[in-house]
């Protein structure tokens, strides 16, 4: 049995109120009716609906390329070790690996930086009937960038010494326009950030230094980016105030327990794809007599 609406409610940045991320704890796990059920019986549950929410995501998937009238844009932001290629992983697993495609944005190239901040993501989109997923996204440019301006190199307009309000307050417009365009044009936009907490972040950290088979995981800019946390979690605040709305809402995930974020995730779309009342194509009189001739001739051979 999937979530009930007004829980998954609960993880929704509402459209144009003051958000903050401190009202999001990241590390709910449970609500208050399940709270005297204990830790194991809601992490049960939890499996339970990940599960069926799989299978039902795999079949939708089938019907979202057969229906091809929309297409599924997901974005996924967060810290270091929050968790995002794990939820991309389970949340998937049950996807016909031709309907989905994952990408990952690394620094800019030459060509990129000589283009608008948004193009080089234009290029990736999902094209109708499949699922996207941007493990980072065009946020980067204003969450890593706002947190360190000077790798906006040239992108900085020649007579602004530095980024005010103003640039970023037209960044965030830029990017609402986008998203509105993109759902006039039939994408479903569903924007996840994987909130993790200082203190879990530093315990995962950890588990990469202690462990061999993690060691590779781990760089010493990630030690270096967890310095400025104070100031990404504020760039964090702005941006998804600035940009959950109505067409394409953010959603705050819980991810100190990993279950949970994945159960979450998993759950806002299989929602969003339900909401959709996705169909096969009708079969016409014409498509039909065809195919009734194909079984006599097959069946003739």
């Amino acid at each position: 049995m999937p979530m009930r609406k007004e829980t998954i409610d609960l993880f929704r940045v509402p459209s144009g109120k003051e958000f903050r991320l401190k009202d999001f704890n990241p590390g709910w796990k449970q609500t208050k009716e399940l709270e005297e059920l204990g830790k194991s019986v809601v992490k049960e549950r939890a499996t339970q609906i990940l599960e069926e929410n799989l299978a039902e995501l795999a079949a939708a998937q089938d019907l979202l390329y057969a229906d091809d009238r929309y297409s599924v844009l997901i974005v996924l932001q967060a810290m270091d070790a929050a968790g995002k290629d794990g939820a991309i992983k389970h949340v998937m697993s049950g996807v016909n690996p031709q309907g989905c495609q994952v990408f990952s944005f690394k620094k800019p190239s030459s060509e990129e930086l000589d283009h608008n901040f948004l193009w080089r993501y234009m290029k990736s989109l999902p094209e109708r009937g499949r699922i996207g997923i941007f493990n980072r996204s065009y946020y980067e440019d204003v969450l890593v960038v706002k947190v360190h301006p000077e790798l906006l190199g040239r992108q900085l307009p020649r007579d602004k010494q530095k980024p005010g309000k103003k640039f970023w307050d037209e960044r965030y417009e830029d990017i609402n326009a986008f998203e509105r365009h993109l759902t006039r044009n039939g994408t479903v936009i569903l924007k996840f950030f994987l909130h993790v907490s200082k203190d879990e972040q530093k315990r995962r950290f950890l588990e990469r230094l202690d462990r061999p088979e993690k060691n590779w995981k781990f760089s010493p800019s990630d030690l270096e980016e967890r310095g400025y946390w104070d100031d990404y979690m504020k760039a964090y605040e702005d941006a998804l105030s600035a940009t959950s709305t109505e067409w394409a809402p953010w959603y705050v995930v819980p991810a100190d327990y990993k279950w949970v974020s994945r159960v979450v995730v998993a759950d806002v779309i299989t929602t969003a794809l339900r909401d959709l009342e996705l169909t096969y194509p009708e079969v016409t009189d014409e498509q039909t007599k065809r195919l009734a001739d194909a079984r006599v001739r097959l069946a003739a051979e």
